[in-house]
């Protein structure tokens, strides 16, 4: 399908928002792939079975990083317009799918930007997301709007000139850098900032340890 759109979902044990995210994907998409990074919860017994669901295993938790790579090169084996990477925890809208794509035909890969919206955002978030932005647009001369975050969408295509062997959060920084090092356009789409309790999987600091290593690659 020329014109298929296809949505990676990585995920480690989020059996609790899996099946609202994927009902809602399913109205927006052509095609999920979820990467199940070697989760221990139940979510087996939450997903029903759908034609529209590819789910890709991994036997032990390798990291976001990892799961990402694993669901594009599927994509890339699959094929379609654009692929779409989007957080298993509802902290990105899916509805907002569409604009993302929509945005697509003016830009190369375009990211998710929470940073005009911030009062629901933990601070400590808040100021490493500034330094992770800020750092990333003086390495690669492009404007980072919002660095961390990871519901973005690019054409299939492209997915080569991104992709990365990191295997952590840091992953995502370097996909910034590698497509401004390809000369892709990188454009930024505003989207609200949804924060429940704040159970992130990203430790702080393998995160920067991750970030610095890459920032001097």
């Amino acid at each position: 399908m020329k014109n298929r759109v296809i949505a990676i979902v990585p995920f480690f044990n989020e059996a609790d928002t899996l099946p609202k995210l994927f009902e809602i994907l399913k109205t927006k998409v052509d095609l999920i792939i979820a990467v199940n990074d070697g989760s221990t919860d139940d979510w087996q017994t939450r997903i029903e079975p759908s034609e529209k669901i590819i789910i890709i295993h991994h036997k032990k938790n390798l990291g976001k990083g990892a799961a990402l790579k694993t669901g594009f090169l599927k994509a890339l084996e699959i094929g379609g317009y654009a692929t779409v990477t989007i957080d298993a925890d509802l902290q990105h809208d899916p509805r907002f799918i569409p604009e993302f794509i929509e945005q697509l035909k003016h830009c190369d890969f375009v990211v998710g930007n929470r940073l005009k919206n911030l009062s629901t955002m933990p601070l400590l978030r808040r100021a490493s997301n500034f330094i992770t932005s800020f750092l990333l647009t003086i390495k690669t001369g492009a404007k980072i709007a919002d660095s961390q975050c990871g519901f973005r969408a690019i054409k299939t295509e492209l997915i080569p000139k991104i992709l990365t062997d990191e295997k952590g959060f840091e992953a995502e920084s370097l996909m910034l850098i590698n497509a401004a090092r390809n000369g892709l356009k990188i454009c930024f789409h505003e989207i609200p900032t949804i924060y429940g309790n704040d159970n992130s999987k990203m430790r702080n600091i393998r995160a920067i340890i991750g970030f610095i290593k890459i920032l001097f690659k």
